[in-house]
């Protein structure tokens, strides 16, 4: 007998379970406080399900109850909450500085630990680690199992290696061996941009909650795209989808194949931002080096107060950038576009320079309601993300990935 597709697509009880207990731990994630009547009423099982399966996940302390609902007669309900005591840690490496943090199971920075940058790959993973284990034995037992890492490049979230990262030297740095052997705990690795768009899309506003195509355009010391296709992220068959910045927008001879120029990289990163305004302005003692984000922010302050040259920048910037988008909103058919960058702390300015190349209903059905936005989280969106990837197996129903064996070194 020949199994047929409908077949093979029914579920098991145990992954039936399974999905059920994904289900409201979705619900819980995605509001701060649920009644079991609210949480059965929302998923669809019955409130027996429920009761079943809040007592397992009260009792590995993922969820608890916290004060009673407001009752319009009858015995009031007790609000179900995600365990707030409950925190997971990740990491965030940057070129200037590395951010390393704690994160409630909402998504929701408590605390933070910050260092420049080294230069060696190993010396950086070594100092996470540090704070990685200061942190554990500060919260104890409150803290979940695993580590998430983030950073800029190509990152084999497989493997948990950095396959080209942004420092020349920095290639096929074996991130998740290194801190799995250092922390005997297990370690997630991924790209700062793919990590950033994971954090907006589920910890975010709700605008984007079922959007078909939603894009996350980072801009910082490069430009990166994450793309999610119907809430999953698509890291692409070689790790390096999103890869954005490579996109030539102003064509220039050249026989470089990477960072050419007019690539977008080279027209609205955040060194090349500093360096516009440096030259608009005639200060050349102004630098493009350093924590650059923090001086977008002043360019964009300045705009905002109506600096004639701070205006010049950001509006050539957001022009280029604009530009870029619109080639994936016309690629991907995109229904959603949010901009993590220092640059939209003038968004009043950035936005309708940007939407000025962006297509309307008169050329792509929908155009006109195309979200676009800047990021819910400041800049924290990629911190987020590091910090809740080991909550992810957790949320969609994943086993536990294996805690190293060995003696930590």
């Amino acid at each position: 007998m020949k199994l047929g597709v409908a077949a093979k697509r029914v579920l098991r009880p145990p992954e039936v379970r399974g999905a059920n207990r994904v289900a409201v731990l979705l619900l819980l994630q995605q509001n701060d406080y649920m009644s079991r009547a609210d949480v059965a009423r929302q998923s669809g099982l019955s409130e027996g399900a429920i009761s079943r399966i809040v007592t397992d996940l009260m009792e590995e302390g993922l969820v608890r109850e916290d004060g009673a609902e407001n009752s319009t007669g009858g015995r009031p309900g007790r609000r179900l909450t995600l365990e707030p005591r409950r925190v997971v840690l990740g990491a965030e490496i940057q070129n200037w500085e590395t951010r390393c943090a704690v994160s409630t199971m909402h998504g929701r920075i408590v605390r933070t630990h910050r260092f420049r940058t080294p230069a060696s790959a190993e010396e950086t993973l070594e100092q996470v680690a540090e704070a990685f284990i200061a942190f554990g034995k500060e919260l104890g037992e409150d803290r979940l199992p695993g580590v998430g890492i983030c950073a800029r490049g190509i990152v084999n979230s497989e493997t948990g290696v950095l396959v080209l990262g942004s420092r020349p030297d920095w290639q096929d740095v074996p991130v998740r061996k290194f801190l799995e052997r250092r922390l005997r705990e297990p370690v997630l690795v991924e790209n700062n941009v793919r990590a950033a768009a994971l954090a907006e899309y589920t910890y975010g506003l709700a605008d984007v909650a079922g959007r078909r195509c939603f894009l996350f355009v980072k801009v910082d010391e490069g430009v990166g795209m994450g793309v999610l296709f119907d809430g999953k992220l698509y890291p692409g068959p070689h790790m390096a989808a999103g890869e954005f910045g490579q996109m030539v927008i102003d064509a220039i001879p050249a026989e470089e194949r990477h960072d050419r120029p007019g690539c977008l990289e080279r027209l609205v990163s955040n060194p090349v931002i500093c360096k516009r305004y440096s030259d608009l302005s005639g200060n050349r003692r102004q630098a493009a080096s350093g924590d650059t984000s923090a001086r977008v922010r002043r360019i964009a302050a300045l705009a905002v107060a109506g600096d004639s040259v701070a205006g010049q920048t950001v509006g050539e910037v957001s022009r280029y950038l604009g530009i870029g988008i619109s080639n994936m909103v016309w690629a991907l058919d995109a229904d959603a576009v949010v901009v993590d960058a220092a640059i939209t702390e003038a968004w009043s300015q950035v936005e309708p320079i940007l939407r000025q190349q962006l297509p309307d209903d008169r050329e792509l059905l929908g155009g006109r309601s195309l979200l676009v936005r800047p990021s819910a989280f400041g800049g924290e969106a990629a911190l987020i993300g590091a910090a809740t990837l080991p909550l992810t197996r957790i949320f969609t129903g994943l086993s536990p990935l294996p805690v190293p064996s060995g003696p930590a070194r």
